[in-house]
C-alpha cells in the first residue's frame, strides 16, 4: 500500500525535489555575492547596511530555508521509495555526503549573515568571492553522482 503510494507519487515528489533545490541553489550563489558587496559597499552609503541586513534575512529565511527544508523532504521521500537508489552503489553515498556538506555550508552562510547583523564580520570580499565556489563544486558532485552514477 505504502510502496504504491511511493510510487504514484515519485514524479511528483522528484518534480518538487528539483524546483526546490533550484531555488536553494539560488540562494547559495546570491548569498555571498551579497555579502562581498556589504562588505566593499554598504559603508559607502548611510542606509546600505540596513538594507543589505533586511536582503540577506529575507533570502535565507523566505527563499533558502524553505528551499532546504523541502528538498530534504522530497529527497528523503525519493531515498523511501523502493527501487530507487542502489546503497551498493557508490553515488548515493557521494551525492548524500555532497548534499550534508551542502546543509553546513548553508548554515556557515547563515552564521556569516547573524556576524554582519551584529557587527563582527571577519571576512573580506575576496574571500566571500572564493566562498561563491563552494555551491558550484558541490553542484557538480551532485549532478554527476545522479546522473553518471560514479
Amino acid at each position: 500500500m505504502m510502496t504504491d503510494l511511493l510510487f504514484t507519487l515519485y514524479p511528483w515528489v522528484k518534480s518538487l525535489h528539483i524546483m526546490a533545490v533550484i531555488s536553494w541553489m539560488a540562494g547559495l550563489f546570491y548569498l555571498p555575492r551579497l555579502f562581498v558587496y556589504h562588505v566593499e559597499k554598504a559603508e559607502k552609503v548611510q542606509e546600505a547596511p540596513a538594507i543589505f541586513h533586511e536582503m540577506e534575512e529575507k533570502l535565507v529565511r523566505v527563499i533558502m530555508r524553505p528551499a532546504m527544508i523541502v528538498s530534504w523532504v522530497c529527497g528523503l521521500i525519493m531515498v523511501l521509495t523502493p527501487g530507487i537508489v542502489d546503497w551498493g552503489e557508490v553515488w548515493p553515498w557521494t551525492k548524500g555526503a555532497s548534499v550534508i556538506a551542502m546543509t553546513w555550508f548553508h548554515e556557515w552562510l547563515n552564521a556569516r549573515r547573524k556576524g554582519f547583523l551584529a557587527g563582527q564580520n571577519r571576512l573580506t570580499g575576496r574571500q566571500y568571492r572564493m566562498m561563491n565556489e563552494v555551491p558550484t563544486l558541490l553542484m557538480v558532485v551532485i549532478v554527476l553522482s545522479v546522473i553518471v552514477k560514479f
